[in-house]
């Protein structure tokens, strides 16, 4: 059995909702920038920049997308990378889905926001096809390609390991690529590790969990920051 196949060691601790990795995530994103947001855990991510002042674009042709919406605020016309509804900002603008492109295609995201299967500990990043559903090489690339290697900062929203507890960040990926040495910052529902030139560096966990309980869970070697500390949400 490889070492991405082994069940990791997890806490007791209990993880981060999706929620709460979304919100980590939000306080990293400086007001003024453009960014957009893939499919999952990543969507979250809208309904904690109220009031501030970043762009969010979805791929699919719309530019200063608000937060989820709910009950008569739902427009079937306005939806995410995920197909949910969002609602409509002042000064929102809508395009085709080739200007969507142009503006990823020509680094015009400064952020993008987006799920993994997979990342590796050169920030490889595998999210398109998993061979553990016995597809073949059947799955849905979408935008990621583009977004991975379009944006000027990559950061990847996940759970720490898979639901039959098997790692997600690893030294090699075993799952086909999306794109290589794109990541730049992972956050799970564990830990905050950035991808440097030296490796996998863990910058922050979740109150109750050490850095030695996140290499447990984690399939690559990780450096330990100097600075080192607790999640702050």
């Amino acid at each position: 059995m490889s070492i991405t196949a082994k069940k990791m060691i997890l806490p007791e601790t209990p993880p981060l909702e999706r929620e709460m990795i979304a919100l980590r995530i939000a306080n990293m994103l400086q007001d003024g920038s453009y960014v957009n947001l893939g499919i999952g855990i990543p969507t979250l991510v809208s309904n904690w920049i109220e009031g501030r002042d970043i762009i969010l674009q979805s791929e699919i042709g719309m530019l200063k997308t608000g937060p989820l919406a709910e009950g008569e605020l739902i427009d079937q016309d306005r939806i995410n990378a995920s197909c949910q509804y969002v609602c409509e900002l002042p000064g929102t603008s809508y395009f085709n889905i080739e200007t969507s492109f142009a503006m990823i295609r020509g680094g015009r995201m400064d952020v993008a926001v987006l799920g993994a299967l997979q990342v590796s500990a050169t920030g490889d990043l595998a999210g398109w096809n998993n061979p553990a559903r016995g597809l073949g090489n059947v799955g849905n690339i979408g935008g990621s390609m583009d977004l991975a290697v379009g944006a000027r900062k990559l950061i990847i929203a996940m759970e720490h390991v898979t639901t039959g507890g098997e790692a997600k960040i690893v030294e090699k990926c075993t799952y086909p690529l999306t794109a290589r040495a794109c990541v730049d910052v992972i956050v799970t529902n564990y830990a905050l590790i950035e991808v440097t030139p030296k490796g996998l560096v863990l910058k922050e966990t979740i109150p109750g969990v050490t850095a030695e309980d996140i290499q447990n869970m984690t399939a690559a070697p990780l450096i330990i920051a100097e600075d080192l500390h607790e999640m702050e949400l």
